[in-house]
C-alpha cells in the first residue's frame, strides 16, 4: 500500500502526514511532554504485558533549565554545542533504511522489507542479541530473556519491536501511538513530509548526522 494523503481518511493526528509503504516514523522532541500516552497506546493496542514495552520515553537532563534563550528549543542547542536542558525523546524502532540490526543478524531473522519496515521473523530469531548491541536507539527488547545465560549460549529469548503498527497502516491508519499523542510528537510520514513538518514547526532533528544517516540514508539530505 503506497503513501496516502492523510486528508483521504476522517481521523488522523497532525503528526500523521501519511500512511503505508514508504512511511518513516521520526519524534519531535520539541513536542514530547514525556506523557506516557504512547507506551499505553502501544501496549492497549497490541496487548503487551506488564514490563515489557515497544515504544518508550528517554528523558535526558531531567530538571535542568537549557542555556539562555534555548528553552524548549533541544534541537537547536545541540546544534549549537550548548545545553538542551530536560529533553525527552519518543525512543522506538525507527525501520531504519540502513538498519544495523538487520546487518548484524547471523540468522537473517531481521529482514528489510520493500515496503520499509523492519520486520522480525521469530521463527528465525536465537535470541543472540547482537541486534540489541547494533541498535543505537535501544529498540530490540527481549522479553523472556535469561541475561546471565545469553551471555554464554544466546538464550535471549525472541527479539520483540516496534512494528510501526503496520498492519494498521495496512487498512489506512496511523500507529497507535502517534495517533495518540496528545502533542502529535510522533511523526509519520515520508522523509520529505517529515522533514517538512519540523521546519513548518520550526524543530530540529535533535539526533547527530550519523543517527540521521542511519535513520534515512541518502534522504537525511532532506532534513
Amino acid at each position: 500500500m503506497s503513501a496516502e494523503n492523510p486528508k483521504d481518511r476522517e481521523v488522523m493526528r497532525q503528526g500523521v502526514r501519511s500512511v503505508g509503504e514508504g512511511t518513516r516514523i521520526f519524534p519531535d522532541v520539541e513536542a514530547c511532554i514525556d506523557c506516557g500516552g504512547c507506551v499505553v497506546a502501544c501496549k492497549r493496542t497490541w496487548d503487551i504485558g506488564p514490563g515489557e514495552q515497544r515504544i518508550s520515553i528517554s528523558t535526558m537532563l531531567e530538571g535542568e533549565e537549557a542555556a539562555a534563550g534555548l528553552n524548549a528549543s533541544s534541537a537547536k542547542a545541540i546544534q549549537q554545542g550548548k545545553s538542551p536542558g530536560e529533553t525527552s525523546i519518543p525512543m522506538q524502532c525507527y525501520h531504519c533504511e540502513n538498519a544495523p540490526c538487520v546487518s548484524v543478524c547471523p540468522t537473517d531473522s531481521l529482514l528489510k522489507k520493500d515496503s520499509g519496515f523492519v520486520e522480525v521473523r521469530d521463527n528465525l530469531c536465537i535470541g543472540c542479541q547482537y541486534c540489541l548491541s547494533a541498535c543505537p536507539f535501544g529498540a530490540p527488547q527481549f522479553p523472556n530473556a535469561d541475561d546471565g545465560a545469553a551471555k554464554l549460549f544466546g538464550t535471549g529469548g525472541t527479539m520483540d519491536k516496534c512494528t510501526m503498527c503496520e498492519e494498521r497502516q495496512e487498512v489506512g491508519k496511523g500507529p497507535a501511538c502517534a495517533e495518540e499523542c496528545a502533542t502529535d510528537a510522533i511523526l509519520v510520514g515520508t522523509s520529505e513530509q517529515i522533514a517538512e513538518e519540523l521546519d513548518r514547526r520550526d524543530s530540529g532533528t535533535f539526533f547527530n548526522d550519523a543517527a540521521m544517516e542511519i535513520i534515512f540514508g541518502e534522504d537525511a539530505e532532506v532534513f
